[in-house]
């Protein structure tokens, strides 16, 4: 089988879907929120957007335009599966973008300029976070901020934020405010950390480490019940000098609760050791991309 039918195997039709969420909430919270008030916030959109208020060229020809040029660079740094796993995102963005510049022709909220933006940068940022955790793209400066996570230990939110400060600033040849600057840095901060929210949100899982002399049957109870895999491992208590064995277990956060009860359920005395982890790869957990 071609490696590019692979890539477009593996796509299955929940990514999809999360997609075509994530992509109306960028939509209506960018068309709906942050244009009517004149705020630039940065990437592809703050790019039109300047394009849009200077000589009147629709948003969704500078993402068509824009696109193009930054799909090509994506397919020779980042791969072809990037490439087909963004297309839909891509064309999905610029022909939402075009449908909405035509319907939502006022704001949706009319309130103060900044919280109406900072409304719209949480359903912007809600709808980018939702696309990025299927390893998907909108396009544009998002693909400089993938390049970036790629070559560089920085979260994604971060690196297009440091992206957007660019084109934030240039908005000011525009506007001659300063005003409008901070309004749009704060907007691009907000979009951003929302970003980063739902992506550590989306794969966040717990580790727990069991001590106890009924490891055998928590184990086997984890096993059946809740559909887990457990690792046991040989320790020594040192205080002891006694040899004990260690019940090692990761789990999604939402099934902690059913863990804690399994244990108790069976031994009232065992040790329990939680903690957070961020991203678990492999059979059961996230799909290593």
């Amino acid at each position: 089988m071609p490696k590019e039918v692979r890539y477009l195997k593996s796509f299955y039709w929940k990514d999809y879907f999360v997609i075509t969420v994530g992509l109306l909430l960028f939509v209506v919270g960018f068309t709906g929120f942050i244009i009517p008030n004149k705020i630039v916030v940065g990437g592809l959109g703050g790019v039109g957007q300047l394009f849009k208020y200077a000589f009147g060229v629709p948003l969704f020809m500078t993402f068509l335009l824009g696109n193009g040029i930054m799909m090509v660079v994506a397919w020779f740094i980042l791969g072809k599966g990037y490439v087909f796993k963004s297309l839909y995102g891509v064309v999905g963005v610029t022909l939402l973008m075009g449908v909405a510049e035509n319907l939502i022709t006022e704001a949706i909220i009319h309130t103060d300029p900044l919280i109406a933006s900072i409304i719209g940068a949480v359903f912007s940022g809600s709808g980018l976070g939702l696309i990025y955790t299927r390893n998907a793209s909108t396009g544009g400066t998002d693909i400089l901020g993938a390049i970036i996570t790629k070559y560089r230990y920085i979260s994604m939110g971060r690196g297009l934020l440091y992206i957007d400060l660019i084109i934030v600033s240039s908005s000011y040849f525009l506007f001659q405010s300063f005003e409008k600057i901070i309004y749009g840095l704060i907007v691009v901060s907000v979009m951003y950390y929302t970003v980063d929210l739902v992506i550590n949100g989306a794969r966040q899982s717990v580790q727990f480490i069991i001590f106890s002399t009924r490891y055998n049957e928590i184990a086997s109870h984890v096993n059946s019940e809740l559909h887990r895999g457990c690792t046991v491992l040989d320790g020594v208590g040192w205080y002891s000098k006694q040899p004990q064995k260690v019940l090692i277990i990761l789990a999604r956060k939402t099934e902690s609760t059913s863990i804690f009860r399994l244990v108790k359920r069976i031994d009232e005395n065992a040790f329990i050791s939680q903690s957070n982890v961020v991203g678990v790869y492999g059979k059961g957990f996230d799909q290593i991309k």
